[in-house]
């Protein structure tokens, strides 16, 4: 099933592309894979991606691309290098390249629509524990001399204003999607 982003949006999208490869061609579909994400990659507005693999014996892949704005999602889902690529894959899987957009920046966990479990609660929770707790510590450190430099700046809802920003877009956009691809073992396991 595909869903196609709205061209005038200008919020984070994420495609979520779900593969089920067909067991005698594993190893080429991974071949494929890594040329697919870095085309993905070198596209304009590309922010992130992350390719959920299966357990032992699965062959259930999910791959998750984030860009900055619709439009730019648009132009890669509609390139002519993605449809070369989509053809070329098309003979390696079972059920097609079924994809699905989303307009959440917040893919940070195995998204919804994938057939695998969602990670235990009480692990995400730990998880971005781990990741915000030491970035509410660091960023107003880090931002104490500007406050100090300009005062208006470090009042207390302008300073947590300001402090908050610098906790969420990192955390948000590069932070957590790091953390968890390399959480991904313990996450699921």
């Amino acid at each position: 099933m595909s869903h196609s982003p709205e061209q005038n949006s200008s919020t984070v999208v994420t495609l979520v592309i779900q593969h089920k490869v067909r067991g005698e061609s594993l190893a080429v579909y991974e071949g494929w894979l890594k040329r697919a994400v870095y085309a993905a990659r070198q596209q304009p507005g590309h922010l992130d991606v992350n390719v959920i693999r299966p357990d032992d014996g699965g062959r259930h892949f999910t791959t998750v691309v984030r860009f900055a704005e619709a439009g730019q999602l648009r132009a890669w889902v509609d390139s002519a290098e993605r449809q070369t690529l989509i053809d070329e894959v098309l003979p390696l899987l079972e059920e097609g390249d079924n994809t699905q957009v989303h307009n959440d920046p917040e893919f940070w966990f195995t998204p919804a629509s994938t057939s695998a479990p969602q990670p235990p609660r009480w692990k995400q929770a730990v998880l971005t524990y781990l990741v915000i707790c030491p970035m509410t510590l660091l960023v107003p450190f880090v931002l104490g001399p500007l406050f100090a430099l300009f005062p208006a700046l470090g009042g207390r809802i302008i300073g947590n204003l300001i402090g908050n920003l610098f906790v969420i877009l990192p955390v948000v956009f590069f932070i957590m999607p790091f953390v968890t691809r390399r959480a991904a073992g313990w996450l699921r396991g």
